[in-house]
């Protein structure tokens, strides 16, 4: 496991490099951020952004170790990507890692049922549809040999600018003009059943069977790839099905609005919110 300098001495808190599982014989890594202290702190599971196709555990480094510092252990998580594999492998390698934090947190200063997940953008839709489907044979294809019987249910899931709806993102991006994001959909997705499928509007629609842990969603109302409306429905269908959530709009912020940058506007009222959200459901 590789020992990284953490490039503020005030912050107290160390960061590692550690396998969480092996496949084709590459490592996949999880980078967690240890807060200062002996605990128990409450645990969250980091799943970047990216259009599902890009970027890497580094991504929202600087919300990482905001949440350290604040006590929250952070373990971001590298997933197989598009060309080597779409939906729904990384979902499996999210619900592993969320069996492998859960298996180990005692040993890193939490619980087992102060275990959550954040996302942004495409990250934040995977731990959505992560958090309402833990027990699917798809998601939980892969086995945990350390703790079989540790399941991948979340104590609780928060999503910053989450891409909700796959299915209306790809049609703003198609009549946007926009080729990168819709080669990245096609790439990710590779057809209309499986975004309808992993769609958490349309699975709420459905009525399909789901677990819904609490949740916190935040975004600009100004987001141009999630149209408030869209987020406000979610909201309401979450609700309606028997769950608990939360929404914060901040006026004028556009897709990305805090993405690798510590000083934007609302990043530090969304950090805080997002502190306060933790410590409020742990399990």
């Amino acid at each position: 496991m590789a020992m990284l300098a953490d490039a503020d001495a005030r912050a107290a808190i160390r960061t590692e490099d550690v396998e969480y599982q092996r496949q084709g014989g590459r490592a996949l890594l999880a980078r967690l951020y240890h807060p200062s202290g002996t605990g128990p702190f409450p645990a969250v599971l980091q799943v970047h952004g990216g259009a599902w196709t890009s970027k890497d555990r580094t991504d929202n480094d600087y919300i990482a170790k905001a949440l350290a510092r604040s006590g929250v252990l952070v373990a971001s998580i590298d997933f197989r990507m598009p060309p080597e594999a779409g939906y729904p492998a990384s979902l499996a390698d999210i619900n592993l890692a969320t069996r492998w934090l859960k298996a180990r947190a005692l040993q890193y200063g939490s619980r087992a049922d102060w275990v959550g997940a954040f996302g942004t953008s495409s990250g934040g839709h995977q731990v959505l549809l992560a958090a309402m489907r833990p027990d699917d044979s798809r998601y939980r294809a892969l086995p945990l040999a350390e703790a079989p019987e540790t399941d991948a249910r979340l104590a609780f899931v928060i999503s910053g600018w989450g891409v909700l709806d796959p299915v209306l993102r790809y049609g703003l991006a198609q009549k946007a003009k926009n080729a990168e994001l819709v080669a990245s959909h096609d790439a990710f997705w590779g057809g209309e059943a499986a975004t309808s499928d992993g769609s958490p509007p349309a699975i709420l629609a459905r009525g399909e069977r789901v677990f819904l842990p609490p949740a916190l969603l935040f975004q600009g109302d100004a987001d141009e790839w999630v149209p408030t409306a869209v987020t406000e429905g979610l909201v309401a269908a979450w609700r309606k099905a028997g769950g608990e959530i939360e929404l914060i709009l901040y006026p004028g912020a556009k897709h990305g609005f805090m993405t690798g940058k510590p000083d934007a506007p609302y990043a530090g009222k969304a950090i805080a919110a997002m502190q306060d959200f933790i410590r409020r459901h742990m399990g």
